[in-house]
C-alpha cells in the first residue's frame, strides 16, 4: 500500500490500523530515521516504510525494497509519492487529506503514478 498526503493527515494512524488487524502486539511509530520498522507476530509481518527522509532511489535498493515488496508480509510506505517508480504495479495508492482539526479524507486511487511508469515487467522480481 502506498500512502501520500501532508504531514499530520493520518498516515501513520492508519498504518497503526494495519497492523492492530493483523494481530501484531506491537508500538508502532513512524520510521522517519530507520527507513522502515517490521512489526512481525501478526497473521502476517506488516513492513512499514517512510520515504519522507530518503534522498535517492539507491537508498532503497540499498535495503532491500523488493525483497519486502515481493515477500512474505505486508509493505505499507508513507510518501510513497516520494519514488512511485519504485513500487510494483498493482499498488494500492491512497491519498490523505486533512479536513479540520480532528477529521481526514482518505480516497483510493489504484492509478496513481501509473502513467509515468515504465512497463510492469520491470517492477517484477525475476524468479530465483
Amino acid at each position: 500500500m502506498a500512502l501520500a498526503g501532508e504531514l499530520g493527515s493520518g498516515k501513520t494512524v492508519y498504518v497503526k490500523g494495519i497492523a492492530a488487524g493483523l494481530g501484531c502486539q506491537v508500538e508502532v511509530t513512524s520510521p522517519t530515521f530507520t527507513i522502515v520498522h517490521e512489526y512481525p507476530g501478526g497473521m502476517l509481518p506488516v513492513y512499514h516504510f517512510d520515504f519522507f527522509r530518503v534522498e535517492n532511489p539507491e537508498a532503497l535498493t540499498r535495503i532491500g525494497l523488493d525483497d519486502y515488496l515481493f515477500g512474505d508480509g505486508v509493505s505499507v510506505i508513507e510518501w510513497a509519492d516520494r519514488f512511485p517508480d519504485l513500487l510494483p504495479e498493482k499498488t494500492q495508492w491512497l491519498r490523505f487529506e486533512i479536513q479540520s482539526g480532528n477529521r481526514r479524507a482518505i480516497t483510493f486511487d489504484e492509478t496513481r503514478f501509473q502513467r509515468n511508469r515504465p512497463p510492469a515487467a520491470e517492477h517484477r522480481r525475476p524468479p530465483t
